[in-house]
């Protein structure tokens, strides 16, 4: 490193790190951790990286470190990262070795180009850096996002590790080393520890991917959800393709076209499985019902204009309900139920604005619920379709209730970021969990507690029986996922790309997958292969397996 008055020694960044860096909790001071929960001392090395010594401090560290392996380009998550890749490249112009820099985004872009690594890659070899390294999912997401462009990662670098390095088998697996300057025990403080013998991050195997063509990233909303039986898979795309995949390998069985929606947006109701039929609605503003074995059509109802809600069935009435939309004014949206024999309308009710909302039937109730982007939650009797009562929300309702018939409640999530608990004899307001943003997923109820999933990143555990909140779960990107219970555990996708495995009790993060897309869907399971099917936002589907949890 070269030498002169303004040089930065690690012992001078170091004590400027233990009074600038390092914050402790206190009456005046609140800090949060990434799971939401208070936390007693973060690091916030943003108060120093753009100061001009302490960023050149960094940069001239990291060519202590590396420059003997050139050549080589340097990449970065956005957004704190970039500063640090900005400068290491501007400090190659005046060393006379110039590298190139990437930086990867937290999501995929929506417009443009819609790209999530932003730059243009050569084929040299990537280090990555930031920071600090705690858990690792920042460089997780990272060395997979590099992989799918076809590049390696040499080196992760980072001022700080809050692990041991063998905590990191993501990169140590794939032989990449880790260099940091410090440790926590370096400003007296205890290494963080895995609360399992298996890193959180290397509990799954990936036994396939599927990938459908043309996905619309543009679309960051739930669309259609995967459903099994005891051998296939089924689910459709944004182009307006659905798919019956084999379990077990990920082959295609069969596939259906879907033809004259608008492009890029084919079918995002998630499909309904009963008897060896499928259905789902589509943009073209038809319903379909396919036969699981063939893919052969068996009926198509067609009427709406557009079809984005999901399908919920009443077999021991004949009869599947589903919402449509339509461009007529005033008269955009409804519910229709059809005879599920041959498709025949048997009822419908119109709602003066866009019906994305999925139904609900409810058997113990004898009414369907739905809501609508006119604020209303609807019950209707499932038999006639009488509105039975109507329930006003402050927001648009896109997607379905939940039941508990035990203590006879609805739980319906709304844009207006409450989560509206309803008697479900006569729709009167019985609670209200308030979210920090819009609530565009399922509510999940189970053994007293349901478990909200909210666009302000959080998964939300109450009791039914008090709405105390249990426990409360931040990831890092918005939630539009569903929860799904699995194996004695509560699963949840998000937009930030990981697939979380949560203690239903307490709230705790038992494992999770790192995925490179978004994960705005539920995910599907099958007890008796052990299989695990998460769908992306980019039309992509895994195949996954918990891997064997090794003894201590």
């Amino acid at each position: 490193m070269p030498t002169s008055e303004n040089d930065v020694m690690p012992s001078d960044l170091r004590d400027t790190i233990k009074t600038s860096v390092l914050k402790h909790a206190s009456d005046d001071l609140v800090l949060t951790g990434v799971d939401g929960n208070p936390t007693p001392r973060l690091f916030d090395f943003r108060a120093i990286l753009l100061e001009p010594r302490w960023l050149d401090a960094y940069t001239e560290l990291f060519w202590k470190r590396f420059e003997s392996k050139l050549p080589f380009q340097v990449c970065a998550m956005e957004s704190a990262g970039i500063s640090l890749v900005s400068a290491i490249v501007m400090k190659s112009i005046t060393r006379g070795t110039p590298v190139n820099g990437l930086y990867v985004r937290k999501s995929r872009k929506k417009h443009g180009l819609m790209k999530i690594l932003e730059g243009t890659p050569t084929k040299d070899p990537v280090i990555l850096v930031d920071d600090l390294i705690n858990s690792g999912r920042t460089f997780e997401k990272q060395i997979k996002v590099l992989e799918e462009h076809g590049l390696a990662v040499s080196d992760l670098y980072a001022l700080l590790a809050f692990r041991t390095i063998d905590a990191y088998q993501f990169a140590s697996k794939r032989g990449i080393g880790i260099t940091t300057e410090f440790t926590l025990g370096d400003f007296d403080l205890p290494l963080e520890q895995d609360p399992s013998p298996q890193p959180l991050g290397e509990a799954f195997e990936e036994v396939w991917r599927f990938r459908a063509p043309e996905p619309s990233h543009h679309i960051v909303a739930q669309k259609s959800a995967p459903v099994i039986d005891s051998e296939r898979i089924y689910f459709g795309t944004d182009s307006g393709t659905f798919f019956a995949l084999e379990q077990s390998t990920g082959a295609v069985a069969w596939s259906f076209e879907v033809v004259f929606h608008p492009t890029g947006k084919g079918i995002l109701s998630s499909p309904a499985l009963f008897d060896g039929r499928i259905f789902f609605g589509a943009y073209d503003g038809n319903v379909y019902a396919l036969d699981t074995k063939s893919g052969k059509k068996l009926w198509e109802y067609i009427d709406a204009d557009w079809v984005g809600s999901s399908p919920s069935i009443a077999p021991e009435l004949g009869l599947l309900y589903i919402g449509l939309e339509f461009g007529l004014f005033g008269k955009r949206g409804g519910i229709a139920a059809l005879d599920m024999k041959d498709g025949s309308l048997v009822w419908q009710h119109r709602t003066s604005q866009f019906t994305h909302g999925s139904p609900l039937y409810i058997k113990e109730e004898g009414v369907v619920v739905i809501g609508s982007n006119n604020w209303i939650l609807y019950a209707h009797d499932a038999k006639t379709g009488e509105i039975r009562w109507e329930y006003p929300t402050g927001g648009d309702i896109k997607t379905k209730a939940a039941y508990d018939s035990k203590w006879r409640l609805i739980v319906c999530g709304s844009m207006d970021g409450n989560a509206y608990v309803l008697n479900a004899r006569n729709g009167l307001p019985v609670y209200a969990k308030t979210t920090g943003a819009g609530i565009y997923s399922i509510p999940l109820i189970h053994d007293g507690v349901v478990y909200i999933t909210s666009l302000d990143k959080h998964v939300y555990a109450l009791d039914l029986d008090s709405f105390n909140e249990r426990w409360k779960f931040q990831t890092n990107g918005r939630i539009f996922a569903s929860p799904v219970l699995a194996e004695g555990s509560l699963w949840i996708g998000s937009n930030d790309g990981c697939l979380y495995e949560l203690d239903p009790e307490k709230g705790t993060m038992r494992s999770y997958f790192q995925a490179t897309e978004r994960v705005v869907n539920s995910i599907a399971y099958n007890a008796d292969t052990k299989c695990f099917f998460v769908p992306t936002c980019a039309n992509e589907l895994y195949c996954l397996k918990k891997r064997p949890v090794t003894p201590e």
